[in-house]
């Protein structure tokens, strides 16, 4: 501003792009096609290569996606893409077991013909979601995906953050988001800190071929150590999400193909007939992790750089996603009155927003986790008997499985 002679002259605030992104995953990639329908101008900053991100091999990653995120995957338009390779949940079975016993009389059993808005949810592969989003991404002509790059510094002021990134290269942006995982470096460097605690257990993550049908049915089986899920995709095949505890999970996961599948089987149980591992395996050790804060001056956190919770529920993408759906419809609604994007109160509607939320699904899966991780016998014939009375009980069950549709609470509109 230049006041001399009694003229008042403001300078013109130029920015290099409305939004930047750090983060090119999944949650990154959704957000910057949300935010494109605005229109608003949009950079993703990446640290993968577009190559690797694309790759087509079949690597046994998978997603349970519930019917609300099929809704923003549609309005994303590229849900027509994907439904072809897409597996439908129509049943999901949860009981209590024992290795070896197999499932305990007494669980609970949903049903997607209960409700009237199709399947509760779909199995969606890695290797079909992840390219997908990169070629709407590619085909957006507001959005610049900068691949093979890192954020290095950053600082906001009252009107824009200025992103350094590893090229030298500086980025100003009237608001950033963090879609960097769980390590965000963007909300450590913003002086976020985080709460959360490990379980102590690790997660083994594989897919397999099995001989008989699946019928659609999704299986969670608790046991002692921590939960099975059986998780049904395109074919005779079948996402695992295996917990265990920590050591023993580390002793499975390094064994030979053959013996991996001796453990697992007593475990799964016969009723999908022969088995083979199908694609690469992973392990993930388990924690609670949740930013203290979802935004910070012209900064707002997505994804797992604001909460990653148990993959009890498998729920942590949706999560994600919704929001995705939230911060995009925040700032529509904000560049529509006329507002600054990035500013304190426009922030502040989204993480009022998606602060509760995130709060409950966190709180649900930790308990739920800690409740059927231990096979002491009063537990046990407590959460039995509780998982019997929800069956009994239609609106209750009905209740239950609009949650695992994602059809409850305060959805955005890219979600209804």
């Amino acid at each position: 501003m230049d006041n001399a002679g009694g003229t008042v002259i403001f300078a013109a605030m130029t920015f290099d792009t409305d939004i930047a992104i750090v983060g090119g995953g999944l949650n990154g990639l959704a957000l910057a096609l949300a935010v494109a329908r605005a229109p608003l101008s949009v950079t993703v900053i990446d640290a993968g290569s577009r190559a690797d991100q694309a790759a087509p091999g079949f690597d046994g990653r998978s997603y349970a996606m519930a019917n609300a995120t099929i809704r923003l995957l549609a309005a994303l338009e590229v849900w027509e893409r994907l439904a072809p390779e897409a597996q439908p949940i129509h049943e999901i079975k949860v009981s209590d077991g024992r290795v070896a016993d197999g499932a305990a009389l007494l669980g609970l059993h949903f049903s997607s013909a209960e409700i009237e808005e199709g399947p509760m949810g779909h199995m969606v592969e890695d290797r079909h979601l992840r390219p997908a989003l990169l070629d709407a991404v590619d085909a957006t002509h507001r959005i610049t995906h900068l691949t093979g790059e890192t954020v290095t510094g950053q600082r906001t002021d009252a009107h824009g953050a200025t992103l350094t990134l590893a090229s030298g290269q500086d980025i100003r942006a009237r608001l950033a988001v963090a879609a960097d995982g769980r390590q965000s470096r963007t909300a450590a460097r913003a002086g976020i800190g985080r709460t959360g605690w490990s379980y102590g257990q690790t997660a083994l993550v594989c897919a397999i071929a099995h001989e008989h049908p699946h019928g659609g049915v999704a299986h969670q089986l608790f046991l002692p150590a921590g939960p099975l899920a059986i998780l049904p995709l395109a074919g005779n095949r079948s996402s695992i999400v295996w917990t265990e505890r920590t050591g023993l999970a580390e002793e499975i996961g390094a064994l030979p193909e053959a013996d991996y599948l001796t453990v697992l089987r007593p475990r799964f149980g016969d009723f999908l007939g022969r088995l083979e591992l199908a694609g690469a395996r992973y392990t993930y050790p388990l924690s609670l992790s949740l930013a203290n804060g979802f935004v910070a001056e012209r900064l707002a956190l997505v994804g797992d750089a604001a909460h990653g919770v148990h993959p009890i529920a498998g729920q942590g993408l949706n999560a994600g996603l919704r929001d995705v759906a939230a911060l995009a419809q925040v700032v529509h609604e904000a560049r529509r009155r006329g507002e600054d994007i990035g500013a304190a109160p426009v922030l502040d509607r989204y993480a009022r927003w998606r602060r509760f939320d995130t709060a409950a699904l966190a709180t649900a899966t930790d308990v739920f986790n800690r409740l059927f991780s231990t096979d002491a016998p009063g537990l046990r014939a407590l959460r039995d008997i509780g998982m019997q009375a929800v069956q009994s009980v239609p609106t209750l069950r009905r209740a239950f499985i609009r949650e695992a549709a994602g059809l409850t609470g305060d959805l955005p509109d890219l979600m209804r």
